[in-house]
């Protein structure tokens, strides 16, 4: 499956963005699909995630409250909708397939096999 992500740009600290990733080929129900981050000079982190068939979800600490994902199965693409931004947001966003995921909801980069290009989201103080 390969990946798409956009919808990232230029925020002032407070705002909103929604990323959306879109997949071409088919998504099986047992996948996960899931957002990671990369902020200069880091290492990627886990965001959030959701199983394909919409029934699990997760969210880093850092975003709970903030950050929302969801899935659209007739789009075939998955959202992150990012609210109250600030400056500790920024960074490139990566969605994630973890195909082998069975339901199971994953928060380790190394178990998601495809990635999109990333997406960069900067947020202003």
């Amino acid at each position: 499956v390969q990946l798409q992500a956009f919808g990232g740009g230029l925020v002032q600290a407070g705002g909103s963005l929604r990323l959306s990733c879109r997949a071409s080929g088919r998504i099986h129900y047992t996948y996960v699909m899931g957002w990671f981050r990369q902020a200069p000079a880091k290492e990627r982190e886990f965001v959030s995630a959701i199983d394909w068939s919409g029934a699990h979800t997760e969210d880093a600490d850092s975003v709970k409250g903030r950050f929302t994902i969801s899935r659209d199965v007739a789009q075939n693409t998955i959202y992150l909708q990012m609210n109250s931004l600030s400056p500790e947001d920024t960074a490139i966003y990566y969605c994630a397939a973890d195909r082998d995921a069975f339901g199971v909801v994953r928060t380790m980069a190394g178990d998601y096999e495809s990635w999109g290009q990333g997406t960069l989201v900067t947020v202003s103080s």
